[in-house]
């Protein structure tokens, strides 16, 4: 078998998977949706890490599959790039989507539309791995908008329940704001550089960096500057950035399995995966990186204060992907892209597991989703509950786990950069430590220790709970009943849990030398070191992996991370009545937090009530008004009143008509008659 092949294999099995289960899903046994699917997804997930063997080995494939169509000279293709790059993230998004796989089996269990689901996320397996192994703009935004799609009928799956299809339509609007403006950077792409194609653009693009274009009539701007922000505005919708992010919680509406698939891994990191692959173009523009930079220290830092307030335990993991995103987005700002890209690996294993961990308490709490209604779940949970307390010390940066590892060095990328921003930047990430210990913490007590809340907590309607589904839903209790207790899930929930676990401690140790420090990303990404030196500063300090993580031990981000970690266990431990306190005085942050700093109400009143409006006022004016009125209506009233006028000539008196036949013979012999 060719290298050829397998490149094709590699994303065609999990979409043949899914169009068999799609179409034929209800004609074959239902145990054969998991197995189809789990068997091209786990051939995928092989293939890709051969591949990623073959990278290791300095091996890059870069050429065209299918020509699609050529205009103008310009030619339109199916292609791939493998390199390091594009086979890290082919291995990150198989893997992780073979655990959903695996671990849906149990989640999705009684589910009517079992076969649907799978079929739906074997078909966002693919579209993700066709992004990641484009070669050329064109192929990136089919990837881009096939999983934009997928994720709508995902998020959207319960389709009967109305919270779910406002969510889905509202992740599929804003994603195409952002759409939007990275279809504009593409387009500016193919008018001024030539070419869809990566190489060709990266080659020619050097020689444009001192170009300026007037989008407004005698303002200049910076030809790479423009490109890089319109392509950055893509990454914000999909990367979920600050005021694109909004979509993202509500996103929560899903099944759990697709918020790991979503929001670990996969979609949410394919603007990080972007920019980071157009690191030769953002490295000609200052200004963008430091748009970048800004935009993902906001994210970073007033995202995780949301989380804080959150009651629903998946919004509070929801949050925490948000406030991650950030941190990897403030990563590209400061041209530390292998970095970023090594905080979306480690991030895929341990947010997936927190993701994944929580599916599997909701599960147990029959789907009350509350943390508030839970407690003292480790006894009777126990993979359950050392896999989410391997995921929450890796999420806030412990040494020796994976996401210490990534997250350290983002800190100290930003305080070795210079670039305008940074300032800002580095309070932000390093304020943010704090904050992510505090609420990980919160949500980790509030579950799994101190009282069983749930013998107290009634049965209720689960209005947004996971698995209202079917018509019937609605009349259905959820929580425990009193003599109830929750119970650990099936080894097809806590085997993903585990194996995900695995990464989450290792992976980092293993990989920050190579991929940070090495020769892994030489060659594909690309860094102007003289002027932005953050990363060769940050070499320069590097003595090793267990070096790094016993030095932490006397850093800034492990003394804030470790007291945000007690301060939660101080609040909602020993003195629960502290927090509400807090609350009650300080009504007014609370308030603030609560309306997510009011960008979904002004959205709601400026853009969808202005959308209404304006709508209506487009369909007075112009449709009943001018179309209607003017011209339908009009042109009616207007021939009547014509005929109401002739009609007075018509009097049916046989003299009238011959006197105006003599007055127009007449007429016609004076002025029409020659002699």
């Amino acid at each position: 078998m060719t290298m050829q092949t397998i490149y094709l294999l590699i994303p065609m099995l999990p979409l043949i998977a899914a169009v068999i289960v799609g179409l034929f899903g209800r004609q074959l046994p239902r145990a054969s949706a998991h197995w189809i699917t789990i068997l091209g997804v786990g051939a995928s997930f092989a293939l890709s890490a051969y591949v990623f063997m073959h990278a290791l080995e300095g091996h890059v494939f870069n050429g065209a599959v299918y020509t699609w169509l050529v205009s103008g000279g310009s030619a339109f293709e199916v292609g791939f790039l493998i390199d390091k790059l594009s086979a890290t993230m082919m291995v990150v998004v198989t893997f992780v989507s073979l655990m959903v796989h695996i671990y849906t089996i149990g989640y999705m269990e009684e589910d009517p539309g079992y076969s649907r689901f799978f079929s739906y996320i074997s078909l966002f397996t693919f579209s993700m791995l066709m992004l990641v192994m484009s070669n050329n703009f064109m192929q990136l935004f089919f990837g881009w908008e096939a999983v934009g799609l997928v994720s709508y009928l995902l998020i959207g799956f319960w389709y009967k329940r109305p919270t779910a299809i406002y969510a889905n339509l509202k992740a599929f609007l804003v994603n195409r704001v952002g759409d939007f403006g990275f279809l504009l950077g593409i387009g500016m792409v193919l008018y001024f550089l030539g070419s869809l194609d990566y190489a060709a653009v990266f080659s020619v693009a050097p020689q444009l960096a001192g170009d300026t274009v007037e989008i407004i009539p005698g303002m200049e701007w910076s030809l790479m500057t423009v490109i890089c922000i319109l392509l950055f505005i893509g990454a914000m919708g999909k990367s979920a950035q600050v005021p694109l992010h909004v979509w993202l919680p509500d996103s929560m509406e899903g099944p759990t399995p697709i918020s790991a698939l979503i929001h670990a891994a996969t979609m949410v990191t394919a603007g990080i995966f972007m920019v980071a692959r157009m690191s030769p173009l953002y490295e000609l523009s200052t200004t963008a990186l430091s748009f970048v930079l800004v935009i993902g220290a906001i994210t970073a830092l007033f995202m995780g204060f949301l989380g804080i307030i959150q009651n629903d335990i998946k919004r509070v993991v929801a949050y925490s992907t948000l406030s991650q995103l950030g941190y990897m987005t403030v990563a590209l700002g400061v041209s530390a892209y292998s970095v970023a890209m090594f905080h979306l690996m480690t991030h895929a294993f341990f947010k997936a597991l927190l993701f994944l961990a929580a599916g599997s308490v909701i599960m147990a709490m029959h789907h009350d989703q509350d943390i508030r209604n839970m407690g003292g779940l480790r006894k009777y949970m126990p993979v359950t509950w050392i896999t989410s307390l391997i995921g929450s010390l890796a999420l806030i940066g412990t040494p020796f786990l994976s996401g210490f590892y990534s997250k350290d060095s983002i800190i100290e990328a930003v305080k070795y950069s210079d670039i305008a921003g940074s300032g800002f930047a580095y309070f932000a990430v390093l304020a943010g430590v704090f904050v992510t210990a505090f609420y990980s913490f919160r949500m980790y007590f509030l579950v799994f220790h101190g009282k069983e809340r749930w013998m107290e907590a009634k049965p209720h309607h689960a209005h947004h709970d996971d698995h209202a589904d079917d018509a019937h839903a609605h009349d259905e209790h959820h929580g425990l009943a009193p003599d109830e207790k929750p119970h650990e899930q099936k080894w097809v929930v806590t085997l993903p849990l585990v194996l995900l676990a695995i990464p989450s401690v290792v992976i980092g140790y293993i990989a920050i030398e190579p991929m940070l420090f090495g020769s892994f990303f030489k060659g594909v990404i690309h860094v102007d070191q003289a002027a932005h030196p953050a990363m060769s500063i940050l070499a320069s300090h590097f003595h090793g992996a267990a070096a790094m993580a016993l030095h932490g031990l006397q850093t800034w981000p492990f003394w804030l991370a470790l007291a945000g970690v007690l301060l939660s266990w101080l609040f909602y431990m020993k003195r629960p009545d502290i927090p509400a306190a807090i609350k009650s005085r300080c009504d007014l942050i609370y308030r603030v937090l609560e309306n997510k700093y009011g960008f979904d109400s002004f959205n709601d009143k400026f853009f969808a009530a202005g959308s209404r409006c304006l709508g209506s006022k487009l369909w007075q004016t112009g449709d009943v008004k001018l179309i209607d009125g003017a011209i339908v209506n009009g042109t009616a009233r207007l021939i009547g009143r014509i005929a109401g006028v002739v009609r007075q000539l018509q009097s049916g008196l046989i003299y009238h008509y011959a006197f105006a036949m003599i007055i127009g013979a007449f007429l016609l012999l004076t002025f029409f008659m020659k002699v």
